[in-house]
Parts: C-alpha cells; structure tokens; sequence
C-alpha cells in the first residue's frame, strides 16, 4: 500500500520521505567505491541511490517546507560525519580562505532559500508563527500542564489575547482554530509540563548521543529529520510516527547487547498490540459514524441523535464527534443536552462554533446573560468571524434583552467587517440585520 495512504495529506507523508533520505545517504556513502566491490554490497549501494533519488522526485511535489528543512539537515549531517577527516582537515589547511567564501556565498543562497518558502505561503508561515506565540502563553498560564488537554489551554489563550485588544492586523487575519500546535515541544510542554518536556528531551538526546557513539549514522539522520520536523509540523499525533519514532530510539540507544533485538521486539509488539486493539474499536465505531452524519447532514436530527447516542462511549473524546451530536440535539430542541456534550467538546477542540451553539443554547431557553458571554468568548476566539457578532445583534434585539447602543455596535460589525471568505451567507446575514434594524420598535428606542 502507497504511504499516502496512511497520511492522507502529503505534509506528513514528506515528512516520513524526509526520514527515510538519510538512512539511504548513509547506506550510500558507508559503502566505499565500486570495482572489486562483492554483489551484495553493490545491490545494497545502487538500492539506497535508487530509492534516494526517488525520493528527491517526489518531496519537492509535496510543498511541505517543514519535510524540505528536515531533510536538508539530516542530509548534511550525515554527510558531515561520513566525512574523511584527515583528508578534511589537509584541505582545510590548505584552502581555508576559499571555503570561507564559499561558506559565506552558500550561507547567503540559504537565506534567499528560506526567503523564497517564506514567501511560497506566507499567511501559512504567520499562522505557525501565531499558533506556536497562543501556545506559549498558555504554557506560561499552565506550567506544570494543562489536564483539560491542548485545544482547551490553546482557545483560552487566544480568547484572552484578542480580548485585550492589543494585537497586529495580520494576526487577526491568520488566526484560526487548530486542532495541534504545529510543535511538538510546545505542544507536549503544554500538555504535560516543562519539567516532562525537559525530560523527554534529555531521554532522546542521550539515545541520540549513544547512536553516534556507536556510529549509527542513519538512524541517527533519521531520528534528527524527526526531531526538526516535529518542530513546525504535528508527525507524534500519526501512528506511523510513533512506531518510527520508538523504533529509531530503541535502535539508537540499544548497544551492541545480547538480547537488543529481544527488547525491540517485545516493546514493539506490546505497544502495537494496545493500539491494534483501540485501532478496530474506533475504526467499527468511525464506520457507524459515517452513516450517522448521513443522518445529521441530510436533517434527520431525531434519528442521528439515536446514532450518536450509542456511539458516544467510544468517541466521547473527539471534538467533532461531540459538536456534531451537540448540534443535531439543538437543532432537535434537547437544549440542556446538548449544552452538556457541547462543554465536553470544548476540551478537545478550540472551534468557535461550539461556543455559538451553547449560547444560542442559552438564548432558547431565555438565559440571555449566559448567551451573551458564550457569544462574546466567540468573538475574541476569532473577531475575523462575521457570525457570532450577526448572532449578537439577534440577541440585543430580542424583545426581553433589547439594547439599541450594543445592537448597533453588532450591526456595524455586521455590515463593515471584510470577510476572510465572502459567501452567500455573508450576504443573507446582512440582509437581515438591516431588517431588523428597520424593524425595530421605535416608541421603544425614544423611550
């Protein structure tokens, strides 16, 4: 089977490629010359050229800058370490000055480089930027981690910085709702504290260490295109990673010792025995959940609500599992219900419209206090989103809770406020706020 397959979108497939190019750079160079050279070694040595230029075909298709800097890094340092350093250290005696200017010439192409992919999606690169600024502040609000999870920590930061008003243009504009940090570290420190995060960097750079000590240098490369590629990307939350990554460990920090393949084996086996197990359980359940949002999307709330019923034990922690069952239960009246698996799914995801269903939850059933702040948090997650200010200026014009000054703020809101996506919607939701505002009740507004 293909590996796209398993990443169904080709970030985190180069991202795997860019792990696999400094193995067959290792496997290339460990094999010195090619006349007198016996058979075996020289299949071994035209395979890894093979598959390495393979691999250079297919990862610049990918567009995934985070696979390209990995692989760039890998490459080079096991170059560098298959490097003849006698021979090194003659030449660099002798041309010194010429390989400072071409360190210099290459160091400067470099910064173009990263120009140029800064460039190639710029709004992608500020949102990384973005998301990895949220997630440390809220690692400095939860030091010792957060045990409501990363999208919980992540939203209440962001609501709380644009809440304070004093943010760029562009942030607004790149701001969103992500599921991952697009930082392993950053993401792993928020979740389970510095201290741990520390710890786990201290566990892989020792394997990392032993692994050059004993001249590892493939899956020392490997682990390394990992480790940068962690940095902007999200590989630990893709199965295919773990098992990699653990691999690589074991294979780095396991010495020459009877028994090594033993313990790989047995800890391989025990972990993907767990996770085969959780796998077909929510793989059944994912199935069943297909043909419930058959349900949900075509309008049949009463009947996706006894499908989502009977599927919420295994995908009560699935952000939008929770959202769509909360939604088909508003949509059906079951107001209070879907209140409660709302507030669960607001600790596995950081998505505004979660907020908007709760209050306007809280609006049917007259708590208008309550929906207000629901749709205020809504518009300090996002203040791009046109939506929660239009469903504002609903609430400020409710006979109980009407108020003229808020009710215009909304409409101004409504009407000026430029989109990141223009929609049919958009338009449908001014028109209507232009009608209730000639709509409104005009003794009660001079009174």
């Amino acid at each position: 089977m293909h590996l796209q397959v398993l990443f169904f979108n080709p970030g985190p497939y180069a991202g795997y490629l860019s792990m696999v190019l400094p193995v067959c750079l290792h496997l290339y160079l460990r094999i010195c010359g090619w006349k007198g050279m016996p058979v075996r070694y020289k299949i071994e040595k035209g395979a890894a050229a093979v598959a390495g230029m393979l691999i250079l075909c297919v990862l610049p298709s990918t567009m995934s800058r985070s696979a390209w800097i990995a692989a760039a890094i890998s490459c080079i340092w096991v170059a560098y370490m298959h490097r003849d350093k006698r021979k090194w250290n003659i030449l660099w005696r002798r041309y010194k000055k010429r390989y400072i200017l071409w360190g210099t010439g290459i160091f400067l192409i470099l910064l173009l480089a990263a120009a140029g992919m800064f460039f190639l999606k710029p709004d992608s690169a500020l949102g990384r930027l973005f998301m990895w600024k949220m997630t440390c502040r809220a690692i400095a609000a939860h030091p010792w981690g957060c045990h409501t999870g990363f999208a919980c920590a992540y939203g209440g930061a962001q609501s709380l910085y644009f809440a304070s008003g004093n943010y760029a243009a562009w942030e607004e504009r790149v701001a969103g709702s992500p599921e991952y940090a697009f930082n392993e570290y950053l993401e792993f420190a928020l979740t389970y504290g510095i201290v741990m995060c520390i710890l786990a960097l201290f566990v892989i750079f020792a394997c990392l260490w032993i692994g050059v000590r004993l001249r590892r240098y493939g899956v020392c490369g490997a682990l390394i295109s990992l480790l940068v590629f962690s940095f902007s990307s999200y590989p630990l939350h893709l199965p295919a990673f773990i098992v990699a990554g653990i691999c690589l460990l074991l294979a780095c920090g396991i010495g020459d010792v009877i028994g090594k393949y033993l313990i790989l084996c047995v800890c391989l086996v025990v972990w993907l025995g767990g996770y085969t197990e959780k796998w077909t359980q929510e793989k059944d359940a994912c199935r069943d959940w297909m043909n419930a949002r058959i349900l949900y999307h075509s309008g049949a709330y009463e009947a996706a609500n006894r499908a989502y019923e009977k599927l919420y034990p295994s995908l009560r922690n699935k952000g939008t599992f929770l959202f769509e069952y909360g939604h088909s239960l508003h949509k059906s009246g079951r107001y209070d219900e879907s209140f409660e698996c709302l507030d669960r799914a607001r600790l596995y995801s950081n998505d505004p419209m979660i907020l908007n269903i709760m209050g306007k939850n809280c609006q049917a059933l007259h708590e208008y206090k309550c929906a207000e702040a629901f749709f205020l948090i809504s518009v300090s997650r996002l203040p791009g989103r046109i939506y929660p200010y239009y469903l504002l200026a609903k609430l400020y014009s409710e006979p109980n809770y009407r108020d003229k000054d808020k009710f215009e703020d909304m409409k101004w809101n409504v009407l000026n406020r430029t989109p990141k996506v223009h929609s049919t919607a958009i338009e449908e939701m001014r028109q209507e706020v232009e009608e209730m505002a000639k709509n409104w009740n005009t003794d009660y507004m001079e009174h």
